[in-house]
């Protein structure tokens, strides 16, 4: 694929300096782009970059404009990072061969599904009884959508993603690869020293501009459903427990594991691998390190990092009850040193 730069800008904004009849063919790093290829500078310490950058054209910020225009045509925006973000997704909307609406020869429908005509259904899929598929729905091969569930318009299924009866997505929803949205919820009652099933009754209900990563988990709930609101991130490997309430716009990276009926405010994230036990409740704005342990509810916007070795449980408590009195009996110590 070929674009003209103001074909780009035209659709994309910014202000363009230099030959706007100019063709670009690729997106590349500003360290290996070629002339024939469209880069961007996006972080201050990469502007060494910039002078020996054979690229036709960078994105650059204004206060950049001057040292790009040395070396060639430039795009300038407030923001070169979420200008490159747009850019790919109208590069890619150019570039990819969309799937072919309708039914493969080969995929199962139940007669009571409901399949928009605009939808395309993948090889080997399966569609059960009583599912909805909306207009320009994409459902790869070897996906599975049970019985009852509803997939919003132009939401994309990759291969082999379970997607369970009853359970639902909005509109525009990405599922990755290998993904099981509404799995049966981890609940089980003791009895005598063997495990007696609790049967998971909820579905998992999903809102709009939502992206599940590859062989990510959502469990359903066992009496409400697990919800995930508009605009959720969540990136590969993820364990979303049964009854958690997950809200919108919240990204959370690759390993990160909630326990259940945990409750995640708006606009959080967390690093890869945290770890956020169940029956708890995030406020919004609230931003969890890697490997970060969350043991306890956070009320209060912020920045929160920790992680502490395993113990026995006893020991583990007192010696985390001490390890938050560290900094007061410091600045005691401190004191006492004075004085003597």
């Amino acid at each position: 694929m070929q674009a003209r730069l103001d074909e780009l800008v035209a659709a994309l904004g910014g202000e363009l300096h230099g030959d706007g009849s100019l063709r670009v063919d690729a997106i590349a790093p500003l360290s290996r782009a070629g002339a024939s290829e469209l880069s961007f500078l996006a972080q201050a310490q990469l502007l060494p970059q910039l002078a020996q950058s054979r690229a036709a054209c960078v994105i650059v910020r204004p206060e950049h404009r001057e040292q790009a225009l040395a070396r060639g045509a430039a795009i300038v925006t407030a923001d070169p990072y979420l200008y490159f973000a747009r850019l790919t997704q109208w590069w890619a909307a150019r570039a990819r061969t969309p799937a072919p609406a309708g039914v493969h020869r080969s995929a199962v429908i139940e007669s009571s599904a409901a399949v928009h005509p605009e939808a395309s259904i993948g090889a080997l899929a399966y569609i059960g009884s009583g599912a909805r598929i909306g207009r320009g729905a994409v459902i790869a091969a070897q996906a599975f959508v049970g019985e009852d569930a509803e997939i919003g318009e132009d939401c994309r299924l990759g291969p082999r993603v379970v997607f369970e009866r009853g359970c639902r997505i909005g509109a525009r929803g990405i599922v990755q690869a290998g993904a099981v949205v509404g799995g049966e919820g981890f609940g089980f009652a003791s009895d005598a020293g063997q495990w007696v099933k609790i049967e998971q009754l909820g579905a998992v209900r999903i809102g709009d501009d939502v992206e599940i990563g590859a062989n990510t988990c959502i469990d359903r709930g066992a009496l409400d459903d697990t919800v995930i609101e508009d605009g959720v991130k969540l990136d590969n490997l993820i364990q979303i427990g049964h009854n958690c309430r997950i809200g919108a716009h919240t990204a959370m990276a690759g390993c990160t594991g909630v326990a259940g009926s945990t409750r995640i405010g708006r606009h959080c994230t967390a690093g890869g691998s945290a770890m956020i036990l169940g029956h708890l409740e995030i406020a919004d704005h609230v931003h969890i390190s890697a490997a970060t342990v969350v043991s306890r509810s956070i009320r209060k916007p912020g920045h929160y990092s920790g992680f502490f070795p395993i113990d026995e449980n006893a020991a583990w408590e007192k010696n985390a009850a001490t390890l938050r009195q560290l900094h007061a009996l410091r600045e005691r110590i401190r004191a006492l040193e004075k004085k003597s």
